[in-house]
This record gives C-alpha cells, structure tokens and sequence, in this order.
C-alpha cells in the first residue's frame, strides 16, 4: 500500500494504439477545441459589448460561455497530448487538477441552467415585478453562487481523494477521474462514497428539481394565456431546454459509467459517450444560442459587419 501523495503518475489504459491514424485524430479534436474557442469567445464579446443585451438572461447566458471555455480548457489540450504521445500517463498533480477542472466543469453548467430556468421562470410568470425580483445585484450574486459553491466543495472531494492509501495507479479511462482514482484506494472509501453521492444530489439532482418546478408553472402560464405569450416562451426557453437535455444525456452516462461495470460497451462508443459533455456541450451552446436569439443573433451580425465596414472603405 502506498499514499497517493507518493504515486508520481497515473497511467491511461483507455488508449489504444492507432498508428499513423492519431494525426488524424489529432487535427480533428484540434479543430473542434478552435471552434469551441473562436464561438464562445464571440458570443462573450457580443454580450460584453453590446448594452443591449446587459439584461440578466444575457449574463447568465456569458457565464455558460466563460464555462465551456473553461471545461473544454480543461480536456482538450490534455487529449492533444495524450493523442500524439506513445507513453500514455500523467503526472498526480496534473491529474487532480483536471479531475478538479472537469468536476467543477459538470457544477457550474447545471447550476448555471437551474438559475437560467428560474430567470424564464420570473420573466413569464411575473413579467410586471421582473425587474424588480431579478436585480443587477441578484444576478451577481447567483452568478457569483453558481461559481463559488462547485469550487469549494470540489477542493472538499479531491482532498479526499488525495489521502486515500492507493494499490495501484491505472486508469481505465481517457482522461482522469475523481471515482477511477477512488475504485483504486486500499483503504476505506466509505466517507468518499457518501460524499460523492451527496454532492452528486446537491449538484445534479436540486438543479433538475428546480428546472421541473419552474418549467412546469411556465408550462401552465403557456396554455392558459395568449397566442403571444406562448410563443415568447417557446422563442426564449426552446434553446435552453435542448441545452439542457443535451447536458443530461451527456452527464448520464458520466455517471453511470463511472459508477458502474462499462467494460461491455464498445471501448469506442463508450470513449465517445465519456467525452460527450465535454466536447458537444461547448459546440452546441453557442450555436445553439447564436442562431434561436435574435438579440444576439443580430447583435454578432453588427459585430461581424463592422469589422468588415473599414476594410471594405480602405479599398
């Protein structure tokens, strides 16, 4: 038995040997990784830039952004390494801090689609009094909640993880994570378990709670007011509830995977579902959003022309 504070690496089993085909792999996650950076960043611009859209589902919607960034961040410049190295393994430090990127990753996007919910929620329901239930310091303070709370109870679950005795140190996985680091410990993981499953319910299933409350008055407001109302609702949460049914298939199978035997799924399908929410969800948000919004679908074309407005009259 030996401390994981004395295990110098892990190594990631996950990985299989392609050949001359990992240049190929690596293009491709190196392209998705720029348009995940080059379509979140836009959108942030816009927003930031553009003061009519400094109204709270518009902030809301930047802190989603800042948060694929950060969860795609976390991944993809670990699997650009990974794909082209021949020895797959990396350094404990470095593995608790991707477990840390990617767990608070999964938080913050939940809570941040709970609050987003409950923002359409205020607004349809209560359209009269919704400047004055969701103020400028409101805002602030659930963005600054919906950041705060994952980070500090992550620190909690990975300085768990850290003081486990461990009897071995591989991965059956393509990138780190706080359960496959857990499943290797000697010791026993009985205070792990539980505090896994209580955040796992504090983090997923309080969110979705709130998410059904909320969607459904929306729901009820929708059928028994007008025409006009019901298609507001649908304009403005059609692309949050497909956001957010994306994220739940994604973290679905996060879970279940890392919780239970996956060793019958096919080891592509099963990478690809594990590497689902971080990969799709910060393509889908921004394209999603850029193209149901008009605001900011307006807004990016302003944006868009006048830089091209100058460069047009220089010739």
């Amino acid at each position: 038995m030996i401390n994981s504070t004395q295990v110098s690496y892990f190594t990631l089993s996950a990985y299989f040997d392609v050949g001359p085909l990992k240049y190929l792999y690596f293009m491709i996650i190196l392209s998705l990784y720029v348009l995940i950076i080059s379509s979140n960043v836009l959108l942030i611009v816009v927003i930031s830039v553009n003061r009519s859209l400094h109204e709270p589902m518009y902030m809301f919607l930047c802190s989603l952004f800042v948060n694929e960034l950060y969860g795609s961040s976390g991944l993809f410049p670990f699997l650009l390494i990974q794909i082209l190295s021949d020895v797959h393994t990396v350094s404990a430090p470095l593995c608790f801090l991707q477990v840390f990127c990617v767990y608070t990753y999964g938080s913050v996007e939940f809570f941040n689609l709970a609050v987003m919910s409950y923002d359409r929620y205020l607004a349809i329901c209560y359209p009269l009094q919704y400047h004055t239930l969701m103020t400028s310091e409101k805002v602030t303070m659930l963005i600054a909640l919906t950041w705060l709370f994952p980070f500090l109870a992550i620190i909690v679950l990975i300085a768990l993880s850290a003081s486990l005795k461990l009897c071995g140190n591989i991965i059956d996985r393509v990138y780190c994570g706080n359960y496959a680091i857990v499943k290797l410990s000697c010791s026993d993981i009985s205070v792990n378990n539980i505090y896994g499953l209580v955040y796992t319910f504090i983090s997923v299933m309080i969110p979705l709670i709130l998410i059904l409350y909320t969607y459904t008055k929306i729901l009820i407001v929708c059928f028994s007011g007008s025409k006009q109302t019901r298609q507001k609702a649908i304009s403005t949460c059609t692309p949050h509830l497909a956001s957010l049914l994306n994220f739940w298939f994604g973290c679905s199978f996060q879970i279940l995977q890392s919780r239970f035997d996956s060793s019958r799924v096919p080891g592509g399908l099963s990478i690809f579902l594990s590497l689902y929410f971080l990969t799709c969800q910060p393509l889908f948000n921004p394209v999603l959003y850029g193209l149901k919004m008009n605001k900011i679908r307006d807004a990016c074309k302003c944006l868009l022309w006048e830089q091209r407005l100058p460069r047009r009259i220089e010739r």
